[in-house]
């Protein structure tokens, strides 16, 4: 896709955009044309990854996504700042990683609030916006987790199945409006939190996988890219899995 600028004239907003996949997504969204919206519950970081996007009209705000009335003020503010928005990638998620039967209530609760409720929040502000324009798209960034369960992590695959769920029903509640929604369910990538594992646990990892390597974050930038643009036109509802075959 060098060079091509699908995106042109249109506002993105991009969820935990300050690091890791999102920081990506950010990245190719803005290579495709967008005026991208980065949003964290950091702003400090949000702010500095502003500078390091092609093009301009970027912009960067601090939202912890779990705030209902936080999300709406922060499209409402965008959509001021940035114009309507046209797509909108929901990235923002955390872990609080535990056996069932020493999962703290917070630790339950928290995962659920920020991964799938933050989730929920960011759609149900940008929806009427996208409703009234008869277009957009929903890009929800899951998990192989969500498809395939892990030991030590029942909240967060409970999240992102829960994802999988609400990417489907939004996409049948908004397709009548050429609204379309899709997740996106990378399984494990090249990021600051990867690189924190032991090359032995790598090597362990790299044994479930059929490609035999983690991915890269361009391997999912790329194709939520593909999903903003107007040649996925006729997709939407769909889970699709990067992950090198390992939920096969």
């Amino acid at each position: 896709m060098t060079g091509r600028k699908e995106l042109t004239g249109s506002a993105a907003i991009v969820t935990g955009g300050s690091r890791g996949i999102g920081l990506g997504i950010a990245g190719a969204l803005a290579e495709a044309g967008a005026r991208v919206a980065v949003v964290a519950r950091d702003g400090e970081k949000a702010e500095a990854v502003i500078a390091e996007l092609e093009g301009s009209g970027h912009a960067a705000y601090s939202c912890d996504v779990a705030d209902a009335k936080a999300c709406k003020r922060t499209v409402a503010r965008v959509e001021s700042a940035q114009g309507p928005v046209a797509t909108l990638v929901n990235n923002a998620g955390i872990t609080r990683d535990n056996i069932v039967l020493r999962l703290r209530d917070d630790d339950w609760s928290q995962v659920i609030a920020t991964n799938l409720g933050g989730a929920f929040n960011m759609i149900r502000a940008t929806a009427r916006g996208m409703m009234k324009r008869r277009s957009g798209s929903i890009v929800n960034i899951t998990s192989v987790i969500g498809l395939m369960g892990n030991a030590g992590q029942a909240n967060y695959a409970a999240s992102k199945a829960g994802l999988h769920g609400l990417t489907k029903s939004v996409a049948k509640e908004l397709a009548s409006r050429n609204i379309r929604c899709n997740a996106v369910a990378p399984g494990f990538i090249l990021t600051d939190m990867t690189s924190a594992l032991a090359d032995a646990q790598v090597d362990e990892l790299k044994k479930r996988i059929p490609a035999g390597r983690l991915g890269e974050p361009a391997d999912v930038c790329g194709l939520v890219r593909f999903l903003a643009g107007p040649e996925a036109g006729y997709i939407t509802g769909q889970i699709i899995a990067v992950d090198g075959g390992m939920a096969m």
